[in-house]
């Protein structure tokens, strides 16, 4: 018989379950994870030697958690993960609205409930997944929100005076008994309601309107917060972060690869896109890129932190300007080009907390700048580095391309070019296949075209082009071209 089948308290006491705390729970599932080389917290990446460490020590410690760190650093999706450490179903007396454990019950209701039918008492089991709570901190959460109040109609309608604890409704935390509590943003709640999470914490309390009652809640709690809210909108009250055994410090990718992971694992993308779709390896890599220089940009607010959210939603729409230029050019199946990077920019200029310089020279054109500065960092590690100062008539692996340029009237690249005009006009600069040939020679060949685009950016980045953008496209030209051209 399966022990979920189970329908009574005499029943459960025959079975000989043990009763156990949340945090004992989580301790012992997690010590069998650690042996049987079970990964807890799958899917988080980056994190391996730093976070989840530390997470699983306050684990071990039974301590309630704060995850502190900037935004997009996956705090609530670890906390939500540790839903999978708790046992698969816990036995409840049936009707309780606290979850009362029947071999231990805490209530009023569940203690009668049990005088009265002793091991006939029914109880229910309650799963896993339905043991997580979580509460978003903001300025107009109440005490009555989150621990509880007098319920003048529950009076009314039994028929008892405010002094009976019947009459109390219970907040979110006592109806979350057993199991884990996010709170979320922690300094957005007010002082007062901080205070009210003191005794819950340590002692079990709880006082509602004037009632003490000893309910010794069995809570497992993680707080969120970010380090900009200390400055900004509250603080977290001294003896509230006495009563937190352990807080630990989040971070972003440390590198563009574990960046890379984490973007391809939570993109949504339509299944036409995946397959209709090429991206190339230096695509992505650029993309994540952008969000490094954005986080050491002088025009972004580092406080205010770049989510990992930039990058996924940046990709995302960097498909679908592949797509829908696919879409228009009757392309069944295309590949990313670097100019399909524009597409990306409303990405960035929603994301981005821009400082008062950026703000002076406006979220587009920071996100060109981005972009830009993206391809001028990865540049060096796909072809020979062309430095700042250079001596005259010194050769270098670029003279052909920018003769080309120089000795031609330049080149339109059209948004609107189908693959095979695109592929075209590129070819149309020679050298840059020997370029690609003697510094990229192991280069997929479905890379090649984006990597030709990316020399030509990399060129104007290190001022040996110059690039114009307008409505329909792109244009490439030497960079004396605008003198010449009077553009």
């Amino acid at each position: 018989m399966k022990i979920e089948d189970i329908k009574t308290l005499g029943e459960l006491k025959k079975s000989g379950y043990q009763s156990k705390s949340i945090k004992d729970e989580l301790r012992d599932n997690l010590i069998e994870n650690i042996k049987n080389k079970v990964t807890t917290f799958q899917g988080i990446h980056g994190y391996e030697n730093t976070v989840i460490p530390e997470l699983e020590r306050a684990i071990l410690s039974r301590h309630n958690i704060n995850l502190l760190g900037l935004r997009g650093q996956a705090k609530t999706r670890l906390a939500r993960m540790m839903v999978n450490l708790l046992d698969e179903y816990i036995p409840i007396v049936e009707g309780s609205e606290i979850n009362d454990d029947p071999l231990n019950p805490i209530s009023r209701y569940a203690i009668e409930l049990i005088e009265e039918k002793g091991d006939f008492t029914q109880i229910s089991w309650l799963h896993r997944s339905d043991r997580f709570a979580e509460k978003l901190a903001t300025p107009d959460v109440t005490v009555a929100d989150i621990i509880g109040d007098v319920d003048p109609i529950k009076a009314a309608n039994l028929k008892l005076s405010y002094a009976d604890d019947r009459v109390i409704h219970y907040g979110m935390i006592p109806r979350a008994n057993r199991c884990i509590f996010v709170i979320n943003e922690l300094p957005d709640l007010q002082a007062r309601i901080q205070v009210a999470l003191f005794n819950i914490l340590q002692e079990g309390d709880i006082q509602i309107r004037g009632f003490k009652l000893r309910l010794p809640l069995d809570m497992q709690f993680v707080f969120t917060a970010n380090p900009e809210d200390y400055t900004n909108r509250g603080s977290i009250v001294t003896p509230l972060k006495d009563r937190i055994g352990s807080q630990i410090l989040t971070h972003y990718p440390a590198t563009v690869d574990i960046a890379k992971t984490i973007t391809s694992q939570e993109a949504k993308l339509d299944e036409r896109q995946s397959t209709s779709v090429y991206v190339p390896e230096l695509a992505k890599e650029l993309l994540e890129q952008i969000s490094f220089e954005a986080r050491d940009s002088e025009y972004v607010d580092v406080k205010s932190g770049v989510s990992a959210r930039m990058s996924i939603t940046a990709f995302e729409n960097l498909l679908s300007t592949a797509e829908r230029r696919a879409l228009l050019s009757g392309d069944d199946n295309t590949s990313v080009r670097l100019s399909d990077f524009i597409g990306v920019i409303p990405s960035i200029t929603g994301k981005v907390e821009l400082v008062y310089e950026g703000e002076q020279e406006g979220a587009d054109f920071v996100a060109n700048t981005l972009i830009d500065e993206a391809i001028k960092t990865l540049f060096p590690q796909y072809f020979p580095k062309i430095e700042k100062l250079q001596k005259q008539d010194e050769e270098t692996p670029y003279d052909d391309v920018i003769s080309w340029f120089f000795n031609g009237e330049g080149f339109e690249l059209l948004d609107n070019f189908n693959d095979e005009a695109y592929k075209a006009k590129l070819d149309e600069v020679s050298p840059l296949d020997a370029l690609i040939a003697d510094h990229q020679p192991d280069i997929d060949p479905r890379d090649v075209y984006f990597e030709k685009e990316f020399i030509l950016w990399g060129l104007v980045q290190y001022k040996k082009l110059s690039k114009y953008r307008y409505a329909e496209g792109l244009q490439i030209k030497d960079p004396y071209g605008s003198y010449i051209s009077g553009l």
